[in-house]
């Protein structure tokens, strides 16, 4: 099935007229497809490498895999995000996907206006109007992002010669200090000692969005003596990659290390990136999309954590030399205590 894409539809709260043209144009489109799905982006783009591309890999494999007619949508600016999403609903879309917690609000408004479509949000968490009881055709897929990033806060500990790590986050929002908590305890199990030094980009969506910020943010910790940044910023972290780069190597090893977050971004940069954070939004996607398809679709909480594969720390060809057999048994050791209940993570959206 070709990829249809609906950069167009975002014009069509222009005038009446072009919501008719566009309108006849999506119902040909759409004709001979067991399941139509509909995907709204962030600003970040699908293409940003970390949170977004990852919950397109996940409707690219249920297109490929599944009987399904694909649409995505790019918004650009947040302004466009709830036509998209209306326009979807407003064609009876068999499945709408907002991908982050900003489309929180948005989804919301939209969900309860359409109570007969089916939605899914990445990262957030729809209530009904009394801000209580999930809504029942929305589902919500959340992470236990604090779980995975205990983890490679270990495995940053582990790779530590300064004793000071950085953090860099995306957008000022508990969302993101679920990140920083986790990473600084897994380190802090590794070295109770070691330091970390965190930043953030900013407190608006633009906070995603802006690599140049990151990189500066990054270099500046390095001076301050970190020497592994964890990067928790979307589109922005991308900025580290290229602050750590910098550095160069010393005898075929980096000086300075990232790791990435949400895909595995251990290929960006090769050799540079200690590990990547992954949580498998796309395993998220692809599973709801399924519901669908086998008409058991459930709205409400989808929690993926360690002990579901949603979220885990990534070892390829790209860094497995980086880390030592030694700090993956370890690592593995206490993935297990957290499945067990024997550690326990910090979870910052609980306090």
């Amino acid at each position: 099935m070709k990829q249809r894409n609906l950069l167009f539809i975002v014009l069509i709260v222009a005038s009446s007229f072009l919501v008719s043209s566009c309108s006849n144009m999506v119902q040909a489109r759409r004709e001979g497809c067991k399941v139509k799905v509909g995907i709204v982006f962030d600003i970040g783009g699908k293409n940003d490498r970390s949170f977004n591309a990852a919950a397109w890999e996940g409707v690219k494999r249920a297109e490929k895999d599944l009987d399904i007619c694909l649409y995505d949508v790019e918004p650009g600016n947040p302004t466009s995000i709830e036509p998209a999403m209306r326009a979807f609903a407003e064609k009876n879309f068999d499945l709408v996907i907002g991908v982050g917690f900003a489309q929180g609000p948005i989804m919301q408004k939209v969900a309860l206006d359409y109570p007969n479509n089916k939605f899914a949000i990445v990262d957030g968490v729809i209530f009904e109007e009394d801000g209580k009881t999930p809504l029942k055709n929305v589902a919500s897929l959340v992470f236990r992002e604090h779980e995975g990033s205990y983890l490679v806060g270990m495995i940053a500990a582990s790779k530590s010669k300064t004793g000071v790590l950085g953090f860099l986050g995306g957008m000022d929002i508990p969302l993101i200090h679920r990140f920083e908590t986790g990473y600084a305890e897994g380190a802090r199990s590794v070295n109770p000692n070691i330091k970390v030094i965190d930043n953030y980009v900013g407190v608006t969506d633009g906070a995603w969005n802006n690599p140049g910020k990151g990189k500066e943010l990054s270099l500046a910790q390095i001076e301050k003596g970190a020497d592994v940044i964890f990067t928790a910023a979307g589109n922005s972290g991308l900025g580290a990659f290229d602050a750590v780069e910098q550095y160069g190597k010393t005898n075929g090893e980096a000086n300075k290390f990232v790791i990435g977050v949400d895909s595995n971004q251990n290929g960006v940069k090769p050799g540079f990136v200690l590990t990547s954070m992954v949580k498998r939004v796309d395993n998220a996607v692809y599973d709801v999309v399924k519901e669908i398809l086998a008409g058991k679709f459930s709205g409400g909480f989808h929690t993926f954590g360690l002990d579901k594969d949603g979220v885990a720390y990534a070892i390829d060809d790209n860094n497995r030399s980086l880390i030592p057999a030694d700090v993956i048994k370890k690592v593995e050791e206490a993935k297990t205590k957290i499945g067990t209940g024997e550690i326990k993570v910090t979870d910052a959206m609980a306090k």
